[in-house]
């Protein structure tokens, strides 16, 4: 018996590695660190901005990374354990994550902002030009 999903329609060509990336980011992960996805307002261009805001604490821009890898933004978090301090309660452990969020082609980071604990990671997809091409058709006897 075939699997049906969603994208198995004849009508949608090429979705495949869609369908692939919606399973990855259905596995999920463990929600750490929470983080907040606004759309900010534009002023002049006519690109739509987004920002990206995770709480770190406790996190240095040393302990921190961002990169983009095949439309992917990839953020690392990693801190090391101090080994010469004694605790006498640690409810604050040393952690690491990786938080991942697939791009749209064409999405671009701006910029990244650490501020009071939080890490501010601005994107911007320009306006895709919309136009329709007209396709030859060719005769054969």
């Amino acid at each position: 018996m075939s699997r049906m999903t969603p994208f198995s329609s004849p009508l949608l060509l090429g979705f495949d590695t869609m369908e692939k990336t919606l399973e990855r980011i259905a596995k999920g992960s463990d929600g750490y660190p929470p983080y907040n996805i606004e759309r900010i307002a534009a002023h002049d261009s006519k690109a739509e901005t987004l920002r990206i805001t995770l709480a770190v604490a406790g996190f240095s821009q040393a302990d921190l990374e961002v990169t983009v890898q095949d439309n992917q933004l990839i953020i690392r978090g990693r801190q090391v354990d101090n080994e010469d301090r004694e605790y006498l309660h640690r409810g604050i452990a040393a952690r690491q994550f990786q938080r991942t969020f697939m791009l749209a082609d064409g999405m671009r980071v701006l910029n990244a902002d650490l501020k009071n604990g939080l890490l501010a990671i601005d994107l911007v997809k320009p306006e895709p030009e919309r136009a329709a091409k007209r396709i030859n058709i060719s005769v054969s006897e």
